[in-house]
Formats: C-alpha cells, sequence, structure tokens
C-alpha cells in the first residue's frame, strides 16, 4: 500500500476506529510499542547509556573467563534503532564514534587482530563521518573523529 493510498484510508475511518486499529497494532507489533513508548517517555540519555554499556562489554568482558565478541553488529543495531526512533542526531553520532573508540582501545591492547576487524571499524568510521556531515553538526565532534584518524 503507498503512503497515498494509506492516507486517504485513515480519512475515511472515524476516531474511534483509528483509535482502535493503533492499540491494535500497539498490542502486536514489538517496534510500536517501543516507538510510542519512547514518544511519551522520550529518555534519550539513559537509552545512550544503556548502549554503550552494552558495546563495552562486547570488547571487555566483565568476566575475565569470557573472550571478547568485539561484533561491530550490536553497535550497528543500537545505531539503527535510534535513527529510526528519532533520537538527537548528537546523541546517535557520539555513539558511532564511542563504538570505534573502544573498538580502537581493544586493538590496542592485541596483536593478533584480523584485518576484517580494521576493515569493519573503517567502515563504521565512514558512517559516522558521513552521517556528522549529513546532519551539520561536524563542529560538536571535529576534535574526535581527527583524534580516532591520527
Amino acid at each position: 500500500m503507498s503512503k497515498r493510498a494509506l492516507k486517504k484510508y485513515l480519512k475515511e475511518l472515524d476516531k474511534e476506529d483509528l483509535e482502535e486499529q493503533i492499540i491494535d497494532l500497539y498490542e502486536r507489533l514489538d517496534e510500536v510499542k517501543v516507538f510510542y513508548n519512547f514518544v511519551f517517555n522520550p529518555n534519550e540519555r539513559k537509552l545512550i547509556e544503556n548502549a554503550k554499556v552494552k558495546i563495552s562489554k562486547e570488547y571487555f568482558p566483565e568476566n575475565r573467563r569470557k573472550r571478547p565478541k568485539a561484533r561491530r553488529s550490536v553497535a550497528q543495531k543500537f545505531i539503527k534503532h535510534f535513527k529510526k526512533l528519532g533520537v538527537d542526531p548528537i546523541k546517535t553520532a557520539d555513539l558511532m564514534l564511542y563504538n570505534i573508540e573502544i573498538a580502537q582501545t581493544f586493538s590496542e591492547d592485541r596483536s593478533n587482530i584480523k584485518e576484517a576487524f580494521y576493515k569493519s571499524m573503517y567502515k563504521s568510521y565512514e558512517e559516522a563521518v558521513k552521517y556528522i556531515l549529513q546532519n551539520g553538526i561536524i563542529n560538536e565532534f571535529e576534535d574526535r573523529i581527527v583524534k580516532i584518524a591520527l
């Protein structure tokens, strides 16, 4: 269904039917529930801090016996989720750079890092810079971007 057809359909519904459909979507789809929970309680700081903790555990697990997984996908899921929710671009960009910085710290201590890891981090760096430029927030992050590149 196109957006235009959806708008036409929604205009034909009365308020009660529209409310019923939204409540039905809220109950059936987790994405809708997450969206509305964020809209009515946008605690961005808590979301970002939680994401940073989970990303850092990927590289530095609390249990010393566990090996670090160092998966880029964990951070990418958070970033994609934050973009969908409409989290402040400055906070999203901060998380993008944090992911790269924590990966750099991880790789400094190890000599057996595979090339794929570095390629992955480079891709994350490119995506972060592109996102920052697109949102016009380069002044906020210029120092961190340069520091990562050096």
